[in-house]
């Protein structure tokens, strides 16, 4: 579904991403893990578009979409989170949703209707917020919303622009234990029907979702295949792991 083929990425004299030969396949959850630094933001960016690359090709769906900007990508049906949460914050819930849903039917533009004409959409934002388990907060602000919600609702976001790929950058960062387990499960949804790739740092979780995981050690790939593999190569727990860890 993503391929990547030469993918270099300098800043000045400093190689961030070298020469990455990258395979997602579709309908997979694909880890990317590495130490910090390792170039794993750098990649999901230059996937994105949202960095040009200094080298190499990307390919989407069998299509070289190396030249394309960010929002045609994300048109086509990659969509990203990000590391930070991202969602408008004077905003219900509803209505976050309800904006990121208003994308594919072409009301975004249409300012002068009433809010009547937004009721279509409203079946869709009761199912995500049920998924997501965000219903009863459906009427507060974003603002308003723990952290742990709110990652939730940034999911939820990026689920209602129906991606064929979905890229989540560090999903559990900063979550209660209560919460990793709740967005796990999301994202394991989620993955019905679609692709998701997913840098993570919480290897209990990579572990328990993912279906193949890339290891990245500046900027290039040290391992890849299961976890188990991974886990057992020396390489990756010199690099990363660490030898008493799981």
């Amino acid at each position: 579904m993503v391929r990547t083929q030469g993918l270099t990425k300098r800043f000045g004299g400093f190689t961030a991403v070298r020469n990455l030969d990258l395979s997602i396949h579709r309908g997979t959850i694909h880890a990317l893990i590495g130490p910090n630094g390792a170039g794993k933001t750098t990649v999901f960016n230059l996937l994105t578009k949202f960095l040009p690359p200094t080298g190499g090709k990307i390919f989407f769906d069998g299509e070289d979409i190396t030249a394309l900007g960010a929002a045609e990508v994300a048109r086509r049906g990659m969509v990203r989170s990000f590391q930070i949460s991202a969602v408008f914050p004077h905003l219900t819930v509803r209505e976050n949703l309800r904006i990121a849903l208003q994308r594919a039917t072409g009301l975004t533009y249409r300012f002068w209707l009433g809010e009547s004409s937004l009721s279509r959409l409203d079946e869709r934002i009761d199912a995500l917020l049920d998924s997501t388990g965000l219903a009863e907060f459906h009427a507060g602000t974003a603002a308003d919303l723990s952290y742990g919600r709110k990652r939730m609702l940034e999911i939820a976001t990026t689920l209602a622009l129906a991606p064929q790929v979905m890229l989540l950058d560090e999903p559990m960062s900063g979550l209660g234990q209560e919460d990793i387990a709740r967005v796990a499960g999301l994202i394991r949804a989620a993955s019905a029907g679609r692709t998701v790739v997913m840098v993570e740092h919480n290897l209990s979780v990579v572990k328990s979702l993912s279906d193949r995981i890339t290891v990245l050690a500046r900027g290039e790939v040290l391992a890849e295949g299961v976890y188990d593999e991974v886990a057992a190569n020396p390489d990756v727990i010199k690099a990363y792991l660490g030898a008493g860890d799981d």
